[in-house]
């Protein structure tokens, strides 16, 4: 294990992040997650209507949007004004299915909660730190729909963070950076909620394949930082 991380981070440290909460003066819930380079600004939205698959069902609904502001990268992209990609919308479905598995949505009633993700930069990760973030922005949602009495309890049943792992010359490394991701070996992502169980596990060999042992590994990596995110978390909700 002779890499050397280009930032010169150990091997199973994460990025500097810092999660600023109520960043938005209009919405319900708010948080600007930064993660190293990759920052993302959390909004979240409450609806008092659901998707029509839901009417008169008594139960409620979380979904999300994600987007990339055109130089948020070394090099404009184009502004998604129609349709999103396919990338896009597999982030945003990511971010809602994560969110959702810590919500009781019978508890929200017939309304829904929508989480806008919005990258102003990017530096790898950005769909962890989305999620990370938009969690953030969810748990004030909620509880400032209890202080209103808009609701008896909150719908959460836990946290959820998501973090990058991979392998970087036989070498298995935590969160990576856009160019570690970019040389990487392996890129994996990890959802976990608050009680270690996982939500989504997103891994691909970009050339070789890996051993169950450098799986092993990776998800020890994961549970150390998101660990680390959830205290993060935590911090900034007791603001």
């Amino acid at each position: 294990m002779n890499y050397k991380r280009t930032d010169n981070r150990a091997l199973d440290q994460i990025r500097n992040t810092k999660i600023t909460p109520n960043i938005s003066p209009y919405a319900e819930g708010s948080a600007l997650i930064e993660v190293g380079g990759t920052k993302v600004i959390c909004t979240a939205t409450v609806e008092e209507r659901v998707p029509p698959f839901l009417r008169n069902k008594g139960t409620g609904w979380v979904t999300a949007e994600y987007a990339m502001l055109p130089r948020a990268t070394n090099t404009r992209t184009q502004r998604e004004t129609k349709n999103p990609s396919g990338r896009t919308q597999e982030i945003q479905r990511l971010i809602g299915r994560s969110l959702r598995a810590v919500v009781d949505t019978k508890k929200l009633g017939e309304r829904q909660i929508f989480l806008d993700c919005d990258v102003i930069q990017a530096d790898g990760g950005t769909r962890c730190a989305s999620i990370t973030g938009a969690y953030v922005a969810l748990a004030l949602a909620c509880r400032k729909l209890v202080k209103n009495n808009i609701i008896k309890n909150s719908p959460l049943l836990s946290e959820v963070a998501a973090i990058s792992v991979g392998i970087i010359e036989d070498t298995p490394i935590l969160d990576l950076a856009y160019i570690e991701d970019s040389n990487a070996e392996v890129d994996m992502n990890i959802v976990c909620t608050g009680a270690g169980k996982f939500i989504e596990i997103q891994g691909t060999a970009e050339r070789e394949p890996f051993t169950r042992e450098q799986m092993d590994a990776m998800l020890v990596l994961a549970e150390k930082g998101i660990n680390q995110l959830f205290e993060i978390q935590r911090q900034a909700l007791s603001l």
